[in-house]
């Protein structure tokens, strides 16, 4: 009305918020009605204008209705992966969808999902919000972990990664160990997989194993990236003993019908540490 142009178009946040919905929606039906819930716009009092007021539900669930099913591939050894959905964790809850897991575990014995970003924001958000939306829940977290991580965490530079360096890996384990801390928060038995680099020596991968200890917790060396599943073999061997055994104990950060802010100050004191 100004006579001012303006230009807009698709932008991470709102592409997100439709991935998350989508991944977190049990059927087309309940697609259609989350997305009924998205606000677009606010009026003049203040109050929020949804999707479903403005008829664009409809139209985005036709739209979407093909990509709500799982895609099926497979790895190199022609192992069944799903592949659906990929909210980005930073502003959404970054985990693949709930229909691709649910059909998974149907289907296989044992199914391995991902929960990217580490396990601060990307398990909290996990167990948080797609756990506690479908009613799954883990067994068992496997957390992965570098030696180069561990040494960039402890000060060294990327270019002298490298070369052995056990003080540094020694002061790095205490990110890790803050990891550790926040899985068993959760009550989920835990057990550390150290994914190895041609560059590791001995030395840094004990100091590893030696450090997880103190926590009751097993770090296995895991060489899959030259190996294939033969070198992780002793890892999914672990991860069906763990499985086996009565010791999840699962609890959520807080419960649902506390206020937004409260949930917010529980995240981040108890996950991040934050004094307030």
């Amino acid at each position: 009305p100004n006579g001012i142009p303006r230009q807009t178009g698709f932008d991470i946040t709102v592409a997100s918020e439709v991935m998350a919905i989508l991944c977190l929606s049990n059927n087309l039906k309940d697609l259609r009605e989350r997305l009924g819930n998205i606000i677009v716009a606010y009026r003049r009092d203040k109050t929020p204008v949804y999707c479903r007021e403005i008829k664009a539900d409809g139209a985005m669930s036709v739209l979407l209705r093909h990509a709500m099913l799982p895609n099926l591939v497979q790895s190199i050894e022609n192992n069944p992966v799903l592949v659906h959905g990929g909210p980005f964790a930073n502003i959404a809850h970054g985990c693949n969808s709930v229909i691709a897991t649910d059909t998974a575990l149907k289907v296989a014995e044992y199914v391995v999902t991902e929960a990217g970003f580490g396990a601060d924001l990307g398990a909290e958000k996990f167990i948080n919000i797609k756990c506690r939306k479908s009613g799954l829940f883990p067994s068992a977290a496997i957390l992965v972990t570098t030696v180069r991580a561990m040494k960039m965490n402890g000060g060294v530079s990327k270019d002298n990664l490298k070369f052995e360096n056990l003080s540094a890996v020694k002061k790095g384990c205490v990110n890790l160990g803050r990891h550790i801390e926040n899985i068993k928060y959760f009550g989920i038995p835990l057990i550390v997989a150290i994914n190895h680099f041609n560059d590791d020596t001995e030395r840094e991968i004990n100091a590893i194993k030696d450090y997880v200890k103190k926590f009751n917790c097993d770090a296995i060396v895991c060489k899959h990236w030259a190996e294939g599943s033969s070198g992780i073999e002793d890892l999914a061997k672990k991860v069906i003993v763990m499985n086996g055994k009565a010791n999840n104990h699962y609890k959520s950060l807080y419960k649902n019908n506390i206020p937004l802010i409260k949930k917010i100050e529980l995240i981040a004191k108890k996950i991040y540490r934050a004094n307030d």
